[in-house]
């Protein structure tokens, strides 16, 4: 690892740091804050997955969530969106290739050498981070909007690997709306069967832990009845007696103003559940 930003924060450091990744076969960047409890102890973790476009600088220069962390004592990953640079594959628009990623592993071409972002998240960069940080191997996940997608789906596909799961306006049902169709096309095939392992709602079918979701919608968000429709998780958790807290919240929008009016409330749900 080369670490290429360090910045003093809330009496911690923000750091970025840059990897050669094996699963991804190129190199990343992911941004670790690090409170000054790490001077001292091993702590929890929270990974957090960002949306389309986004790369691991959003969330840190934007949600305001060292706050805290370091109040709380809690570590924060934030890796990057998609697997970048020459030599992988990429698209014109904004919701397909380099920038969007949708963490799953991808099984079609020209995306299946370098897409794995599935893999990355949950094996690969815990390792890396467990290794090389002062931390304790207790793990919380969060995103917002295709990262909620990737926080809700990741958490509901490794059971026993995440002590808390929660999202920001996140992609619910991929299988049913424009910008997980497309992509799930793109990185998936035509099967929709193989679409169904990547979709929240479809994997509270047959969900093997009940680890409680955490999830805030804006209501003025400019993508809900279109791309987002938390009303299926609602509808899915329903059926299957999975633990939810949907909260929506008139006036808000898509934005990282949501997401930093909220990110205090969200720590502190991770907490609870990290630190018992």
């Amino acid at each position: 690892m080369e670490r290429i930003e360090h910045r003093a924060c809330f009496g911690g450091w923000q750091d970025v740091y840059r990897h050669d990744s094996a699963v991804l076969g190129c190199t990343m960047n992911f941004a670790v804050y690090l409170p000054s409890q790490a001077e001292k102890a091993r702590l929890p973790v929270l990974y957090w997955l960002s949306g389309l476009t986004c790369t691991e600088q959003n969330f840190i220069t934007k949600a305001g969530v060292q706050r805290y962390a370091a109040e709380h004592g809690v570590i924060v990953v934030a890796p990057d969106t998609s697997p970048r640079g020459e030599g992988v594959a990429d698209d014109p628009a904004y919701d397909l290739g380099q920038g969007a990623g949708f963490y799953l592993n991808a099984t079609q071409q020209p995306w299946a050498a370098h897409y794995r972002m599935h893999d990355y998240v949950a094996e690969e960069l815990p390792a890396l981070i467990e290794a090389g940080f002062p931390a304790n191997g207790v793990r919380g996940i969060s995103g917002h909007s295709m990262g909620g997608h990737g926080a809700l789906t990741i958490a509901l596909r490794q059971p026993g690997r995440y002590r808390s799961v929660s999202a920001f306006a996140p992609i619910v049902a991929p299988a049913q709306v424009p910008w997980g169709e497309k992509a799930f096309a793109a990185y998936l095939g035509p099967d929709r069967a193989d679409w169904a392992r990547y979709d929240a709602t479809e994997l509270l079918k047959t969900a093997t832990e009940r680890l409680p979701l955490l999830v805030d919608q804006g209501q003025a968000d400019e993508f809900l009845a279109v791309q987002l429709k938390p009303e299926l998780l609602r509808e899915a958790c329903a059926k299957a007696d999975h633990p939810l807290t949907l909260r929506l919240h008139p006036g808000y929008d898509h934005s990282y103003y949501f997401v930093a009016s909220f990110i205090g409330e969200h720590m502190a749900w991770h907490v609870r559940a990290m630190k018992g």
